[in-house]
């Protein structure tokens, strides 16, 4: 039988300490695998987590069979950055996810694509308010993928969950 081996409690959770900063987020979801194979970078969260730009290479790894941006990257390349703003300006008291996307291919993508995302603190506030004591919180959220001209390649929607996190206390007195 194995007997696990205890970890010093000074070493307990240290990832788990360790501050996410922007650019720190940034440069860690550019390098991460998915990401870094399909093209896809994170130019720069705002440091009040309230804006993200990210870039699609169109090159020979990333492009369809009519050498155009493949869709599947394009979807990838929009798919957390909603709720992450989110999570971020709303903090560890709420459970955020993405739980569905549509997109709307315009034209064929060429060269390198962006998206921009934006959650207004204002924003940010509202769903904070209406998804106080619990409530579950549906918010769908737009952006547009342009190419190098401006141009609007896609149409993006993403769904994000948002529900305040159950305290301890509450959720024994409710047991």
């Amino acid at each position: 039988m194995r007997q696990a081996i205890p970890v010093p409690a000074e070493r307990c959770g240290t990832l788990s300490r360790m501050r996410v900063t922007p650019r720190r987020l940034a440069l860690g979801m550019s390098l991460w695998a998915p990401n870094l194979f399909s093209g896809i970078r994170i130019r720069r969260f705002a440091d009040d987590w309230t804006s993200a730009t990210v870039e699609l290479h169109v090159n020979l790894l990333t492009r369809n069979y009519v050498k155009t941006a493949f869709g599947g990257s394009m979807s990838a390349m929009t798919d957390p950055y909603f709720f992450m703003l989110v999570m971020h300006q709303l903090g560890r008291d709420y459970v955020v996810w993405d739980t569905r996307g549509e997109i709307e291919f315009v034209k064929p993508g060429r060269g390198v694509l962006t998206a921009r995302f934006e959650v207004s603190r204002e924003k940010a506030a509202e769903l904070r308010e209406r998804a106080r004591g619990g409530a579950k919180v549906l918010e769908w959220f737009e952006t547009e993928i342009t190419d190098a001209h401006g141009d609007v390649v896609a149409r993006v929607r993403r769904e994000v969950y948002i529900r305040e996190k159950r305290r301890v206390t509450e959720a024994a007195a409710t047991a």
